[in-house]
């Protein structure tokens, strides 16, 4: 692991404490017996992983330890461990840019969750990476969040299309054309954030990726929406009305620095979808280097210790 994943793997760490802590502590317990499983659920719960989540995990563990482990609490924590990161894996993905450019990227989120922030963060990321990045300032209603994409643009040297009122979709459609133009190799638009119990906002957001898909065959490339971990279950609805209106691609978790919530994550990779929606990267600080690609190894050891 280099130098750069186990800054990261400690700063995850970090932020998970208080989700881990319920759970670490039951670990430690010098008796294996049904009485522990059912705390290890209990603890898993309170983390929100839900129930469903939590017992299909610990009849994993459950399985494991009865073909070939030894029931002792290290071997009831490496079981947990490898199990739940096989149980995430699906939900790791490497984001590789299309062939076509530009790689116009979608992103939608309630109001508060943190997305306007997020963007600055990914396209801090994709920077980092030597791409051409172009910001999309789509959320027309919220002045503050126009000046917010335009402070994370100069940070990062990347330039914002804005406009200080007006239509959301014609205010991303002329990005596309500008990222076009202008040999961008990713596009990040932004739009406002809403509510999927906001019917006519809804259908807004439908007519902005409609709009997208018009400017350019193909796109938009990836639809991603920003969830606020210490929300905790209650981000299952919202990803499932957004995916409805709109054909999620990918889910962005953010805020689970100091959340005793973080087991939200474990909950949407149980969530009962084919495929399962890809989580491509977890947020856990306000610097651009706390917003890293989702690995389910590295979640794992973070949330159950190595």
């Amino acid at each position: 692991m280099s130098d750069g994943d186990q800054g990261w793997l400690a700063r995850l760490k970090q932020g998970l404490a208080r989700t881990r802590a319920g759970i670490v502590g039951l670990l430690s317990a010098s008796r294996i017996d049904e009485a522990l499983f059912e705390e290890l659920e209990e603890a898993l719960v309170s983390a929100d992983t839900g129930v469903p989540a939590a017992q299909r995990l610990l009849q994993r563990v459950r399985a494991r330890l009865g073909r070939r482990e030894a029931a002792t609490a290290e071997a009831v924590r490496t079981a947990l461990r490898e199990e739940l990161a096989a149980l995430l894996a699906p939900c790791e993905r490497t984001w590789a840019l299309p062939a076509q450019r530009p790689c116009v990227v979608m992103i939608a989120g309630v109001n508060g969750s943190g997305k306007t922030t997020t963007i600055g963060k990914l396209a801090h990321w994709f920077a980092a990476g030597r791409h051409k990045v172009l910001l999309a300032a789509g959320d027309t209603f919220r002045a503050a969040a126009r000046e917010q994409l335009q402070i994370w643009g100069e940070r990062n040297g990347v330039e914002v299309i804005s406009q200080a009122s007006g239509d959301p979709a014609a205010v991303i459609f002329d990005a596309v054309a500008a990222a076009r133009a202008r040999g961008v190799d990713v596009l990040i638009a932004d739009t406002a954030g809403r509510l999927p119990t906001q019917a006519h906002l809804m259908e807004e957001l439908k007519r902005i990726k409609r709009a997208i898909a018009k400017s350019l065959d193909g796109a938009p490339h990836e639809v991603l929406l920003v969830v606020d971990g210490t929300n905790g279950q209650n981000v299952l609805a919202q990803v499932r009305a957004f995916d409805q209106a709109i054909g999620l691609t990918g889910l962005i978790v953010t805020k689970l620095d100091g959340t005793a919530k973080g087991g939200v994550v474990v909950a949407l990779a149980c969530e009962a979808r084919e495929p399962p929606l890809p989580i491509l990267f977890l947020g856990v600080g306000e610097q651009p280097r706390d917003l890293q690609p989702f690995s389910a190894g590295q979640f794992a050891e973070a949330l159950v210790g190595a």
